[in-house]
């Protein structure tokens, strides 16, 4: 199966490093899952938060930054990611009005999971 749970275009990546460390933080869309968990017959009602601790999920998010690190070099291809239990909004600060990423906020509110990256 491809990954439709990204190819839906319903996740934001940000992309974390030092040296080209090639680190990311991925969310998903609460919508878009509960489509997709139906189809991969997941759990109905799967929360964010279960969905980032399942191998499922995380095996789709795999192929779908393998798929997008063929399009890029090695030097800046993703080698590492943790898939957050939430998503960035608007309301939750991550995000501005036109929805452009408050890179600054993100990386301050996840400091933890930056740091679980690089260890």
């Amino acid at each position: 199966m491809a990954a439709p749970l990204i190819a839906w275009r319903h996740a934001r990546v940000v992309i974390i490093g030092v040296s080209l460390a090639g680190l990311a933080l991925v969310t998903l869309d609460a919508d878009a899952l509960a489509a997709w968990s139906g189809l991969a017959g997941l759990p109905p009602g799967m929360t964010l938060a279960e969905a980032a601790a399942d191998d499922r999920v995380r095996e789709q998010v795999s192929a779908a930054i393998d798929e997008a690190n063929r399009a890029v070099s090695h030097a800046e291809a993703i080698k590492r990611f943790q898939i957050l239990p939430v998503d960035w909004t608007e309301e939750g600060g991550q995000l501005t009005p036109s929805l452009k990423l408050k890179r600054s906020v993100v990386m301050a509110e996840f400091a933890d999971d930056v740091e679980a990256l690089y260890a």
